[in-house]
């Protein structure tokens, strides 16, 4: 028989465990609707106390609380905040420790010793963790950076798209989605993807009224780029450039130092440990400023950054919106300018060929998939094709997407269909068309920002379902609007 909850308990367990005074807007609804059983999405800024959420909620279920975040770092942060509040000694299984270790944490989870437990996405692969989990009785499952579960969140990640399965494996248990920014497209992918129940969604706090907006325009690259120069150079530091390639980081950042101004290029090309010392200089406040492909900015949490420019367009206003929130989250004025070229969107554009699957390995999986000679499950299809397993996960997603097959939470793939291997290929096919085509309307919807005649923030609240409505009074366009009125009048 299910507990029930009152108020006054999660209060004090808020009070007891972390020492809260008052949830935040938004924290108690989602504590309650986890501990009602109902799958909840949660939307809410950085530092708004989403981990308060699964922590408090966790401590009052009975059983393991999993926890699916994608960086080292958030973990290792997240399971510190644990233990020195002492809800639990949680247990942390991850490449960095080793062999031993692992098998020491997975151990405990077996038994029961760990309340919490934090993994990466890419370990549910592997099937003793699966089988520790069956064991240990699995109450709470909480995905943190939930929008990379979606084919439009701006950190999409192809392992992400296994949790669904893990969560029915595990006899699905209540599950909570948490994420900074998405739109109401990127929710309704998350629901569908973790393929949540009836989810309560709780969206708060979009806006950022301390962040100023603005747009300049271009017509030519080299007077763009002159401009980025010159505002990184007298802007208020530190900040973020974003940058759409590695080589534009690296040229932009090399620039800037030639400059006199200190600043150092990130992007996925690098090394792992390159990129988190990069990182580590950034948050520390040694290097005042990174120039960064948006592989840069998961997990960063630093309160005092005075400005985030974006010397190419983003991919989407997801992209752009989670972007630019990284600014001024210590409540002090901050700015977020795009430096635009029309032309931009359509070198972006063209970027969306990319990661496209080839259709000779679309019909290479479908005719392994429709041989009549046995269940086939992932290392079956990836054996037999040479594909490699990340790249066979975003292959069997199209399929998926196509309705052709589905991935069971036995690792089996069953045919959906009775479609040929040619057919399955060819929905495969239209699909991955369909998602093109989504992501050049995406592209649109940039450009209608960078070009809007009207308030930004409200442009941007309302692409995100808030029924804002300017003037906000901190943008280029209502600035502007301002400066004329006060000369007519």
């Amino acid at each position: 028989m299910k507990r029930t909850f009152d108020v006054n308990e999660i209060a004090a367990a808020a009070k007891r465990l972390l020492g809260f005074e008052h949830l935040r807007s938004g924290q108690e609804e989602a504590i309650r609707s986890l501990l009602e059983g109902r799958d909840t999405v949660l939307v809410a800024p950085t530092g708004s106390g989403k981990s308060a959420v699964y922590q408090i909620a966790g401590s009052l279920l009975k059983g393991t609380t999993v926890i699916v975040s994608p960086l080292l770092a958030l973990q290792k942060d997240q399971a510190e905040s644990i233990e020195a509040s002492r809800l639990a000694d949680p247990a942390v299984v991850n490449s960095t420790l080793s062999a031993s270790e692992q098998r020491h944490e997975l151990q405990r989870i077996e038994d029961g010793d760990a309340e919490f437990l934090f993994l990466a996405p890419e370990q549910f692969h592997r099937e003793e963790i699966k089988e520790r989990l069956k064991a240990a009785q699995v109450a709470l499952f909480a995905v943190d950076e939930a929008h990379c579960v979606s084919q439009w969140g701006h950190d999409f990640r192809p392992d992400y798209l296994e949790l669904a399965g893990a969560i029915e494996a595990l006899g699905r248990p209540v599950t909570l989605a948490m994420t900074a920014t998405a739109s109401n497209e990127v929710r309704s992918e998350m629901v569908e993807r973790l393929r949540l129940r009836d989810p309560k969604v709780i969206v708060r706090g979009f806006d950022r009224p301390n962040i100023s907006l603005r747009v300049d325009s271009f017509a030519r690259e080299p007077e763009k780029l002159e401009a980025v120069m010159r505002r990184v150079g007298f802007a208020d530091k530190p900040g973020i450039v974003y940058v759409a390639t590695h080589h534009h980081a690296e040229s932009l950042a090399a620039e800037l130092k030639d400059r006199g101004v200190e600043a150092l290029a990130y992007h996925g090309g690098m090394k792992s440990k390159d990129r988190d010392s990069i990182q580590d200089r950034f948050m520390s406040g040694e290097v005042p400023v990174i120039v960064a492909t948006n592989a840069f900015g998961m997990g960063v949490d630093k309160p005092d950054i005075r400005f985030v420019y974006h010397a190419d367009v983003s991919e989407s206003l997801d992209g752009y919106y989670q972007e630019i929130g990284r600014a001024g989250r210590d409540g002090q004025p901050a700015e977020a300018v795009l430096f635009y070229r029309t032309r931009d969107i359509a070198a972006q554009r063209y970027k969306t060929g990319a990661g496209k699957v080839d259709p000779q390995q679309l019909e290479s999986v479908a005719n392994v998939l429709a041989s009549p000679d046995k269940t086939k499950t992932s290392e079956d299809v990836s054996r037999e094709t040479g594909i490699s397993a990340r790249k066979l996960t975003n292959i069997l997603h199209k399929f998926e997407e196509a309705g052709a097959a589905r991935k069971l939470a036995s690792g089996q793939i069953r045919l959906e269909s009775e479609q040929s291997a040619a057919e399955m290929a060819e929905a495969a096919r239209r699909q991955q068309e369909s998602l093109k085509e989504q992501r050049i309307r995406r592209l649109e919807q940039m450009r209608e920002y960078a070009e809007t005649r009207g308030c930004r923030r409200e442009f941007l609240m309302r692409y995100f379902g808030d029924d804002y409505t300017g003037p906000c009074g901190n943008c280029d366009r209502c600035e502007a609007a301002g400066a004329l009125q006060a000369r007519r009048a």
